[in-house]
């Protein structure tokens, strides 16, 4: 291990000394050299890596939380495993279950151990991913983790493991465990308030300014990247923003996230036409009783002269 620079690595200064594997193994992420870091959600994300704490990320749909870890994770050379709480994941994928395999010709029955037992024992970034649709069971199981010391008990194994020094536990969410309040997350928990306690670290990512969120688009879309498309650009931004102030005051029932404004310019890219991909990207899956708003949206970014689509690929 050595010392990361935090203002090589990040853009900034920071007063923790952050460890970095000195190579790459399996797990580590791919570096995305276009991802852009916001600043306060970094640090807490550091205090996990540097100080062992175990760090919570909620913020809206798309706005990169999970990505966020992987990124940071990737600059450190730090293995990160990424497990979806869904309805379908149950105690058993967690902790491990006793399954039939072949030995020497023979049937035997082996205990194969689940994610967190493996975790445990690497030194790996474990990442939950919607952490507030996890079914009650399989969060009980991870309250223990979440302990100071992150020892972990196998009943099936009679065995307590202690976790691997460099073993970090990081989760993303969109709701903080107050469940679906507003309708737009079907399947939030409500979380128990003891187990959200054991949280050290708790950081918010909502979506970034739009100065910030043009950068993204052009960096992620760099055929855009002319003095045309950039306009064009900052008018989808506009017009995200737009859906988002409409579901704010309930105008809307959906909005826009960054990855549906990336998923815009790039099907422009692909269709050749602005509105077709706009339809295609986020029209097409609001009520139909809310298109004519979003259709006024779009004529007062597009339409009314706020950009100009000609030499942007748009047909």
């Amino acid at each position: 291990m050595r010392h990361a620079s935090t203002r090589e690595l990040f853009g900034f200064d920071c007063r923790l000394d952050i460890p970095m594997f000195g190579t790459r193994g399996e797990h580590v992420p791919d570096v995305d050299p276009a991802y852009r870091f916001n600043k306060d959600a970094t640090l807490a994300i550091l205090a996990g890596f540097a100080r062992n704490r175990r760090v919570m990320l909620q913020g809206l749909h798309g706005s990169g939380k999970s990505t966020h870890i992987e990124q940071v994770a990737a600059r450190l050379n730090w293995p990160c495993v990424r497990v979806n709480l869904d309805g379908h994941i149950s105690r058993l994928d967690l902790v491990g279950r006793d399954a039939i395999v072949v030995r020497g010709g023979l049937q035997v029955t082996e205990f194969q151990e689940g994610i967190v037992p493996w975790a445990l024992r690497r030194p790996v970034a474990l990442v939950f991913d919607e952490y507030d649709a996890g079914r009650p069971d399989v969060m009980f199981v991870i309250q223990r983790l979440l302990e100071q010391d992150g020892r972990f008990t196998l009943l099936d194994r009679n065995r307590v493991m202690r976790p691997h020094p460099y073993f970090r536990l990081f989760a993303t969410c969109n709701t903080l465990g107050l469940g679906n309040l507003n309708g737009l997350y079907s399947g939030a928990q409500v979380l128990n308030h003891a187990q959200l306690d054991r949280w050290n670290v708790v950081a918010t990512l909502n979506y970034l300014p739009a100065e910030e969120e043009i950068a993204i688009v052009l960096a992620r879309v760099p055929e855009l990247n002319t003095e045309a498309g950039r306009r064009v650009v900052a008018s989808m931004v506009a017009l995200a923003g737009l859906t988002r102030k409409g579901f704010e005051v309930g105008d809307l029932s959906t909005l826009m996230s960054p990855r549906t404004v990336i998923g815009w310019a790039e099907n422009t890219q692909i269709f050749g036409d602005l509105w077709q991909a706009f339809c295609l990207s986020f029209a097409n899956r609001c009520d139909d009783a809310e298109r004519a708003i979003v259709a006024e949206y779009y004529q007062r970014c597009f339409v009314s002269g706020a950009a100009d689509p000609g030499g942007a690929g748009t047909g």
